[in-house]
C-alpha cells in the first residue's frame, strides 16, 4: 500500500491577513500543506532555496521588491518550483509578463476561492492554468500583435519599467520607489525618462496622468 505525498505550498504576499485566508484555505485540503510563508522576495527566496516547495503562490505587487523578479529568480535557482501567482491586477500585460518570466499560473484575487485550488491541481498535473476568458483574450492579442506594431504602447516598456509605471498609477513618490525596489532615485528617473520617450509622452505630469489611466485600467 502506497501513501500519497502532499503537494508543499509556500506563500508570498505583503498582507498578512491574505496569507493567512490562503493559508487556512490550502490546509482545508488534505493533500496540500502550506510549508512557509514571507512577504518579501529575499527572504522568501532564501527559505526556499533551503527547502525547496512544490508550489510558490506569489502576489505580483509586494511592498518592496517585484514578484515579477522574484519568478525569474525562482526559474533560475529552483526550476523545479512551479509558479503561480495570485493577484489584484487584471491587466493582460501582467498576465502575459509573469507567464513568460516563468509562472505556470494566474488567479485573479476576485475569483472565487477554488480558482486557486482548481490552479495548483492543474498545474500539478503539467497544465498552464488562467482563466479561460483570460487565456482567450491573451491569443487574441498575440495574433492581433503580429498584424501591428507595438511602438508607443505599454507592450514595449521592459517589465522593471513597467513596475515603475505601475508603482507611479498607484500614488508612489519617486524616493519610495526607489527604496522599495533598491534602487537610487537617479535610476528611478532614468526608467521613468525611458518611459516617457517609449509611449511618446510630452512631460512628467503627462507621464503620471498616464500611469494613473494604466492603473486603473483606463489606458
Amino acid at each position: 500500500m502506497t501513501t500519497s505525498t502532499k503537494t508543499r505550498i509556500f506563500l508570498v504576499d505583503d498582507h498578512p491577513l491574505v496569507r493567512e485566508w490562503l493559508a487556512q484555505l490550502l490546509k482545508g485540503e488534505p493533500d496540500f500543506e502550506v510549508v512557509g510563508m514571507a512577504e518579501e522576495p529575499g527572504p522568501a527566496l532564501a527559505t526556499m532555496r533551503a527547502t525547496p516547495p512544490d508550489i510558490a503562490i506569489v502576489d505580483l505587487a509586494l511592498r518592496t521588491g517585484t514578484g515579477l523578479d522574484l519568478i525569474k529568480d525562482l526559474r533560475a535557482q529552483l526550476p523545479s518550483v512551479q509558479v503561480i501567482v495570485l493577484s489584484m491586477h487584471e491587466e493582460l500585460t501582467q498576465v502575459e509578463r509573469a507567464l513568460r518570466a516563468g509562472a505556470v499560473g494566474y488567479v485573479m484575487k476576485r475569483e472565487s476561492t477554488t480558482r486557486i485550488v482548481e490552479a495548483i491541481r492543474n498545474v500539478r498535473g503539467g497544465n498552464v492554468y488562467a482563466n479561460p476568458e483570460v487565456l482567450s483574450r491573451l491569443a487574441e492579442r498575440m495574433v492581433g500583435r503580429r498584424h501591428s506594431a507595438a511602438t508607443g504602447s505599454i507592450d514595449t516598456l521592459s517589465d522593471r519599467e513597467l513596475e515603475v509605471f505601475r508603482r507611479m498609477g498607484e500614488g508612489h513618490a519617486t524616493k519610495r520607489i526607489a527604496v522599495d525596489l533598491g534602487v537610487s532615485m537617479k535610476t528611478v528617473q532614468e526608467y521613468q525618462a525611458r518611459i516617457k520617450d517609449k509611449l511618446g509622452l510630452a512631460d512628467a505630469s503627462e507621464l503620471l496622468r498616464a500611469a494613473v489611466r494604466w492603473t486603473e485600467g483606463v489606458l
